[in-house]
């Protein structure tokens, strides 16, 4: 896919406005955000902007209508300035008198943050960018801009005003952070070879949508399942696994999936790989049973050691490798081997390593595991997850030259 990038324009003496997604965890008791690496990498992108001599206008939004964390931008903004070093406004408006006016008196290097855009009636209903080239921020900023950025990867799924809206009045280029979201996930979909696919986690129904499209296109060679479309995987093959899993499964709508992948799995048989053995909770401790031992009376909460050697196997022969959900229930102590020793092994590759989903990168900081040792890790959810199906994602599609 080619973009334009920062590189591409010329932003000394030019007011850049750039979206970005800095939707930040909230605290409902202390009534605060929290900071994320969302807001550390915009950042970044906000400060090359202002080096760079542009006049630097911020969008953003945070939360949804009628939640508890749809609040004020004030402290982003503050938040931002401390990690920039350089002084960043602030507008209690997007569109009123205060945010033109002071949009409008910025030198070279300013930057300012406008009010939560989603507390405009019209930004974040689903509509055209021609549709949106009419709503209210568009057509009382766009005068004031000579171009603008999309930064927000995780944002682009949406077609909302602030997204997609500016494409038609204004030269538009991508972020940093979306350039680096882009590339890599485009090395995802055109891997040097052999490659495989790591799908575990809490979702399988994400996780199927990947699996589905990149098997159909042909860039996934195989797939190392675990977590619940592990499980389900089990289930398609003809496994009774027992009560207790089969009742959660039940429970979270996910157990009519294996009737579905029972065709998948007979389709791509030979490139798709289902645990050989799993971990489950016998009164507190791991025990670890073969699959041919199925079912059983206790919850299955990992993937055994004999998966996780025939599955390091794969990782160590694949030249490109993305990792989607851990492996099992890592929470829990004594279960935390196989996401811990998975994504040691994929660390441990001379592969490109694309690690996609906030539970992935939640388990690496709760086991101590160093993200500098992965290529990339990508910090959008059901973005990502849209890209790697296939599907076009609104934000990126205004990208495209």
């Amino acid at each position: 896919m080619k973009f334009r990038s920062i590189d591409d324009f010329n932003f000394q003496n030019k007011t850049a406005i750039v979206r970005v997604d800095i939707n930040l965890p909230y605290d409902e008791r202390a009534k605060k955000v929290e900071m994320s690496e969302r807001l550390v990498e915009a950042a970044k992108t906000i400060k090359e902007l202002s080096d760079k001599g542009a006049k630097v206008v911020v969008l953003a939004h945070q939360g949804r209508k009628g939640d508890p964390d749809f609040i004020s931008l004030s402290e982003h903004s503050k938040m931002i300035e401390k990690q920039i070093g350089k002084k960043v406004m602030f507008s209690e408006s997007i569109i009123g008198e205060d945010a033109i006016k002071k949009i409008k008196s910025l030198k070279p290097g300013d930057i300012i943050v406008l009010e939560n855009v989603r507390f405009l009636d019209d930004e974040d209903i689903e509509k055209s960018p021609e549709e949106h080239s009419k709503s209210s921020i568009v057509s009382s900023l766009s005068p004031l801009a000579d171009v603008f950025v999309n930064d927000a990867f995780s944002a682009s799924h949406r077609s909302h005003a602030s997204i997609v809206g500016f494409s038609k009045k204004l030269p538009v280029v991508a972020g940093r952070l979306m350039q680096r979201e882009l590339e890599s996930l485009e090395k995802a979909m055109n891997p040097e070879k052999p490659n495989c696919y790591i799908l575990g986690g809490a979702k399988p129904d994400d996780c199927i949508k990947i699996m589905n499209y990149g098997l159909e296109k042909g860039f996934i060679d195989i797939v190392l399942t675990c977590g619940v479309l592990g499980e389900l995987f089990l289930i398609a093959q003809g496994f009774e696994i027992g009560n207790k899993t089969e009742n959660f499964l039940k429970e979270k709508k996910f157990f009519d999936l294996a009737e579905q992948l029972e065709t998948v799995f007979k389709k791509y048989n030979e490139k798709i790989f289902v645990p050989i053995d799993i971990a489950v909770d016998d009164n507190g401790k791991r025990k670890e049973l073969s699959v041919d031992k199925l079912p059983t009376d206790k919850m299955i909460m990992d993937i055994g050691k004999e998966t996780i050697k025939l599955y390091s196997d794969k990782i160590k022969n694949s030249k490109t490798i993305v990792v989607k959900g851990p492996a099992g229930i890592y929470e829990q102590k004594g279960f935390e081997k196989g996401t811990k020793d998975i994504l040691n092994a994929v660390a441990s590759s001379k592969a490109f390593t694309l690690i996609g989903g906030g539970d992935t990168t939640v388990a690496m900081d709760k086991l101590g595991i160093k993200k500098e040792k992965y290529s990339y890790i990508s910090l959008a959810g059901g973005a990502m997850i849209n890209y790697l199906s296939g599907k076009k994602l609104p934000g990126i599609e205004i990208l495209k030259i």
